[in-house]
């Protein structure tokens, strides 16, 4: 049986050493460049985006007559189903809050 390869203590902690910062090394590439993709901006149905004008037209209305700097908006369907205009009306008008 043939003698095994000695190696000093300062081999290992080099190989080790060298080891350790390649792989640091690969996973701070693999994380830099699965970075997310920014999500597209999801377009408004028809219904939410005649629900939003006819919103706007009210806002426009109530600042032109001088009645206030809001309209309080509820949704007509309930929540949960596919007409809810809720997070398209959010969305809309988050930058007016």
């Amino acid at each position: 049986m043939p003698k095994p390869i000695r190696m000093s203590r300062r081999a290992w902690v080099a190989a080790w050493t060298v080891l350790c910062a390649a792989g640091l090394a690969a996973t701070a590439n693999l994380n830099a460049s699965s970075a997310p993709d920014p999500q597209p901006e999801k377009s408004v149905s028809a219904e939410c985006a005649e629900r939003i004008a006819d919103i706007e037209t009210h806002l426009a209305k109530a600042k032109q007559e001088g009645k206030g700097d809001g309209v309080l908006v509820f949704s007509r369907v309930q929540v949960g189903t596919e007409d809810d205009c809720r997070d398209d009306l959010r969305n809309h008008f988050r930058g007016d809050q």
